[in-house]
């Protein structure tokens, strides 16, 4: 069996998004899995959608993710002298020809084809056979080069997620390969360039099958090897509709904006259209470990939004509390909040992870901790009633000298409400939205705590 290689392939016409994200992750286990290599291609031949900010956005997703690859990027632009020879070498061997056929004749072409309900296909007026005298090319029209498509027979390959595929060769008419100013177009390059880079298999999203016996036809002229197809399902959204941005088809750079870990963005990933047993949660490395082509499976993935906070809670969980404070610390500062004027951070996220599904949702939580908090007046009016007033000015005295631990807090709070004959919530609660702003909180005694004794009293001071 030759080496593993494999590439991932991307468009720089936008950002990286879910789609290329699975791609990339399951092209990179494959090779990773097999000791093989992985290789960066960026086709950016259509020079007028590329940009210099989407090669950037994908190589960014892709170091996010961490998913590096052993070659590569390579340009395509950067690959045009090669594209060129190719070509030269085609149209000598008789596998490639001029045609001079014009936009309106193509034009009258099709619509004659939609008169007559046949399927638009150009119809080789051009095309050199034995016995066949071509025309007069015309001055004043540039050629584009067509490939010259086998007539009869089947293109077929067993495909690694759908199974057998056969198309018909008379289904598929001669395709440019370069248009009228000598640029080579996607298909022609794609072969090019994977016969060049050594590509074993072609793992990529099924929007491209109606490519593949295209580029098969291309690569058999060639003399090159085929490599081996795996076409992923596509993924739809959590309503069963078409995956869009307003399911989570954004830039993977995104979900780091909002708040995700890449070991959770990975793990949900590799989910997405695999698996292994019953296993929902593991690692990168048990990932690579498992990872074949044999159960992906061939019908559609469904995002699922809230399966994705599950696993980004639970790795957040994981995490070292130093790490974790230290993702936190990074996203308080860009609010403009200084984490070191309050209590250890660590302890802060340590009591909060439990509740917060992102970074972001983390750190609104212990935000309060380093901020003057102003309680929403209409919050505090629902819960601080005026039986509970008598009972937190009493509490707010015992603070002042109670020994600064949640057990002794905890024995005032009990102490309180017992004297004034309450439930607990009726003085937990207003204390919550006073100190925090948040109606629901951890432990109230163990909030007081990373509040801290002052910061306590003066809040109670200006609220009861």
């Amino acid at each position: 069996m030759k080496p593993v290689r494999t590439r991932f392939a991307p468009s720089p016409t936008g950002y990286l998004h879910i789609g290329g994200a699975r791609t990339a992750l399951f092209s990179w286990a494959f090779a990773r899995r097999h000791g093989g290599t992985f290789i960066l291609r960026i086709e950016d031949t259509d020079v007028a959608r590329s940009t210099p900010e989407a090669v950037q956005a994908i190589i960014d997703g892709m170091r996010w993710l961490e998913l590096s690859h052993d070659e590569g990027p390579f340009y395509q632009m950067q690959r045009m002298d090669r594209y060129k020879e190719v070509i030269q070498q085609m149209l000598d061997s008789g596998a490639a020809y001029y045609c001079y056929t014009s936009r309106e004749e193509l034009d009258a072409l099709r619509a004659e084809q939609e008169i007559r309900k046949e399927k638009p296909r150009y119809d080789g007026r051009w095309r050199p056979e034995a016995g066949k005298t071509l025309p007069t090319p015309p001055a004043d029209v540039p050629p584009v080069i067509r490939f010259k498509n086998p007539k009869d027979g089947v293109v077929a390959w067993e495909d690694q997620v759908k199974g057998r595929i056969e198309i018909a060769n008379s289904e598929m008419d001669d395709l440019i390969i370069a248009r009228a100013d000598g640029t080579p177009t996607y298909n022609f390059c794609v072969c090019v360039d994977d016969w060049d880079m050594g590509i074993t298999h072609v793992i990529r999203g099924d929007d491209h099958v109606n490519n593949t016996p295209r580029q098969i036809n291309i690569l058999q002229a060639l003399g090159a090897e085929v490599p081996e197809y795996a076409h992923l399902s596509m993924i739809l959204g959590d309503d069963g509709a078409k995956l869009s941005k307003r399911h989570g088809a954004v830039s993977v750079m995104q979900y780091d904006e909002d708040g995700f870990l890449p070991e959770a963005v990975i793990n949900y990933l590799a989910r997405l259209g695999w698996s292994h047993g019953d296993d929902e949660v593991f690692s990168r490395k048990q990932f690579v470990e498992w990872f074949d082509l044999d159960h992906i499976t061939a019908s559609a993935a469904q995002f699922n939004t809230e399966k994705l906070l599950w696993l980004n809670q639970h790795y957040m969980k994981l995490l070292p509390p130093a790490e974790l404070a230290a993702k936190v610390k990074t996203r308080l500062a860009a609010r403009g909040v200084d984490s070191d004027t309050g209590p250890d951070l660590e302890n802060a996220v340590t009591l909060y992870v439990d509740r917060s599904n992102t970074l972001n949702v983390l750190a609104d939580a212990v935000e309060v901790f380093y901020t003057c908090v102003t309680p929403n007046p209409e919050l505090l009016a629902q819960h601080l009633s005026d039986e509970a007033r008598p009972a937190l000015a009493d509490f707010a005295a015992g603070i002042a000298t109670v020994a600064w631990e949640a057990p002794a807090i905890n024995a005032l709070i009990k102490e309180t409400v017992t004297k004034h004959g309450l439930k607990m919530p009726k003085l937990a609660m207003p204390l919550r939205v006073i100190l925090t702003g948040q109606a629901q909180t951890p432990s109230v005694d163990a909030v007081i705590v990373l509040i801290g004794r002052d910061k306590v009293i003066a809040a109670l001071g200006q609220n009861i």
